[in-house]
């Protein structure tokens, strides 16, 4: 048991588990500012343009109230604002991940060193040098 626990602390110490966790809980804060954005501001402005359409409350019924069953309703306004909301995230984290791999590029070409010159370079140097020394 006490090596199955180490194993665990072990796994769940890692830098990519912890990355991991991190990652999920801001996405979570994250795609409750979307959809906030999306509900309260981006909807609403859409529903102006559209002659004062309430998204949310489009919905078809396609089966009626029958004795003490619920109708079944189809609710394809609300499927419309989950598609703006993962279009909007999907469109953040795009933008994200590419500012991210360009400053990670950059790091990168800064960081890579000059190659050594080869051998051939170095003779031809040598041969450089030599003739500079004979024409002074």
């Amino acid at each position: 048991m006490k090596k199955l626990l180490a194993e665990f602390r072990q796994f769940a110490m890692r830098g990519n588990v912890i990355d991991l966790a991190v990652g999920v809980i801001i996405g979570g804060a994250f795609g409750k500012i979307v959809t906030s954005l999306v509900n309260d501001i981006i909807m609403p402005l859409i529903g102006i343009i559209s002659g004062g359409v309430n998204f949310t409350n489009l919905s078809v019924t396609i089966s009626p109230v029958a004795g003490d069953k619920d109708p079944v309703v189809l609710k394809y306004g609300m499927f419309i604002q989950n598609v703006v909301d993962f279009v909007i995230i999907a469109f953040s984290i795009f933008i994200f991940i590419k500012l991210l791999n360009k400053f990670q590029r950059k790091k990168q070409e800064e960081a890579a060193p000059e190659p050594e010159p080869t051998k051939s370079e170095e003779l031809l140097e040598e041969i450089r040098d030599i003739l500079k020394d004979r024409k002074s």
